[in-house]
């Protein structure tokens, strides 16, 4: 073991840390290990202490820190901060730390989507032509599948309750999965728009830490809710989405106040009030839930998806541990975007395939795209995992929803 040397100490970083944070007191450690014991990665792979690497920070020692891999292997997750006695946010740190890296050597492609997003309103540099295009067609499939020739997406409505913000992956990659939402929507008969202008609610930049770039992607989404005069604010099954659009609120919002909420508590409230109805004998399968971090963890939300399964759900399993004490998926704080540390993401994954595999599951409700991604990878990376497909919520939903009779 390397000797820590005195004149490496830098006395003036942990003040530059502190300026970083603004209100963060990372400075109350005692050394006593929970973050450690917390982290269910720390036995995993080399350079995964979150202990040893807010040592380095107290201690001064500038040049070790930022020559650490843990700035990047950190999912961000916050299970180690729920475990400290001090509540020492070690994901804040290193998000704080992030943001002062170069733009130009920021691992993977991160920073190449922030700046897209920034260019063109989404995070999957979509144009404005096949925004619109996409939204055309789903509006046409729609029609179809609901016998309703009049149907119309509710675009730009002014005074709309709802204003529903989503995932750019929906247009480029999964449009059935954005037709699937807009059909519970219908089904409802709820009040909501969907803008032409800025409808992306993701944020990368949630995890790059570069300030700059977070409030050139957020505010103007946030500004449009504002314009169109809407009640509420509803983000997708995107963990990252939904902690960037309300800690970013929070954070930096100064203009029309309203609340912001996921669509699992949205969805939860309209079944309890009858709006929409699910079969409990639809689905035989047993299933399972996954507790994005940002979600669960961050934002607080995990009661209202499970008692939305239990309504339809007959055969639901949860995972141990579960909720704001659930493991991270392995991919969270940037790591799908950066393949260069695709074997560390891997070798994460397989304590949450433990975690699948133990509650027989046959389906797992995964209610973030970010998560969707590297749950996908871990059923072709392990072949146990590989039995039970992946699914979001809303298309779980889709499968038990009992169509209202036409008039």
């Amino acid at each position: 073991m390397e000797a820590i040397k005195a004149a490496d100490f830098n006395p003036k970083f942990r003040d530059e840390v502190a300026e970083l944070l603004k209100g963060y007191d990372f400075s109350n450690c005692l050394a006593c290990g929970m973050c450690t014991a917390g982290c269910p990665y720390s036995d995993i792979h080399e350079n995964q202490d979150p202990r040893k690497f807010l040592r380095k920070v107290l201690l001064g020692m500038k040049d070790a820190v930022y020559a650490d891999p843990y700035i990047w292997y950190c999912t961000m997750c916050e299970r180690c901060t729920i475990e400290c006695p001090m509540n020492v946010n070690i994901a804040a740190l290193v998000r704080s730390l992030r943001g002062t890296w170069d733009k130009d050597k920021i691992p993977g492609y991160l920073q190449t989507i922030a700046n897209e997003h920034i260019e063109s309103g989404n995070q999957m540099n979509v144009s404005q032509e096949d925004y619109e295009e996409t939204l055309e067609w789903i509006e046409e499939e729609l029609q179809e599948e609901l016998g309703d020739p009049n149907y119309k997406i509710p675009l730009n409505k002014k005074g709309a309750k709802y204003f529903y913000g989503f995932n750019a992956r929906d247009i480029k990659y999964y449009p059935n999965e954005l037709q699937t939402t807009l059909k519970l929507f219908y089904v409802a008969g709820i009040d909501y728009t969907i803008s032409t202008k800025r409808w992306d609610a993701t944020n990368i930049a949630l995890f790059t830490g570069q300030t700059d770039d977070f409030l050139a992607i957020s505010m103007p989404l946030w500004q449009e809710v504002a314009d169109l005069e809407c009640e509420e604010l509803i983000v997708t099954e995107c963990g990252h989405a939904f902690r960037s659009m309300r800690w970013g609120y929070r954070t930096y919002w100064k203009g029309k106040q309203y609340p912001i909420r996921h669509i699992l508590e949205l969805l939860n409230e309209l079944v309890k009030e009858g709006k929409i109805k699910l079969d409990p004998d639809a689905i035989t399968e047993v299933v399972t839930y996954h507790d994005p971090c940002n979600t669960a963890r961050k934002e607080g939300v995990y009661e209202a998806p499970r008692e939305l399964l239990r309504s339809f759900v007959k055969n639901f399993v949860d995972m141990n541990p579960n909720g704001k004490m659930n493991y991270c998926c392995g991919a969270g704080g940037g790591g799908m975007a950066m393949p260069e540390f695709n074997e560390i993401r891997k070798a994460k994954g397989k304590r949450k395939v433990d975690q699948v595999v133990a509650t027989g599951a046959e389906i797992v409700v995964v209610p973030c795209h970010n998560c969707m991604d590297q749950f996908n990878d871990l059923n072709k990376w392990y072949p146990e995992k590989a039995k039970s497909p992946n699914i979001h919520m809303c298309s779980l939903m889709e499968r038990a929803l009992i169509m209202p009779e036409k008039e």
